[in-house]
């Protein structure tokens, strides 16, 4: 399930604001995907802002990783931001459904606990 939420900042605010926040939550933004761009580079017009943040704590990585290298096909975690209207849209796949669709167990209390914080990071951001 995706959880999202809108925000009224402007696309330079809520990149500033999910990376600010991002750190306070002892999360790194490992990449960021213009996804927007990348089409057009490929001849197709998306007609929107559309990013993709990979975000991670390489600590619950880590612990999740050490339980089953099987969690990797669903590290990092993905906030993605897009126009929709005259606002944007901070959205991610629940964390805790990922780890559900990896079939793993164990790693339940872990999933909460990222689920938590990457939905604290989109709530600042978007703020």
């Amino acid at each position: 399930m995706v959880h999202a939420i809108r925000s009224s900042k402007s696309l330079p605010e809520i990149d500033k604001a999910i990376r600010s926040a991002a750190q306070r939550h002892k999360f790194g933004v490992l990449n960021v995907l213009d996804i927007d761009q990348t089409l057009r580079n490929k001849g197709i017009d998306l007609n929107r802002a559309c990013c993709g943040y990979d975000v991670c704590n390489p600590q619950a990585a880590s612990t999740a990783l050490g339980h089953d290298m099987k969690v990797s096909t669903v590290l990092p975690c993905r906030i993605s931001v897009f126009a929709e209207g005259d606002k944007f849209v901070l959205a991610t796949v629940k964390p805790t459904d990922l780890m559900k669709a990896t079939g793993l167990n164990g790693v339940e209390d872990l999933a909460n606990e990222i689920e938590r914080e990457i939905f604290a990071i989109m709530d600042e951001a978007a703020g």
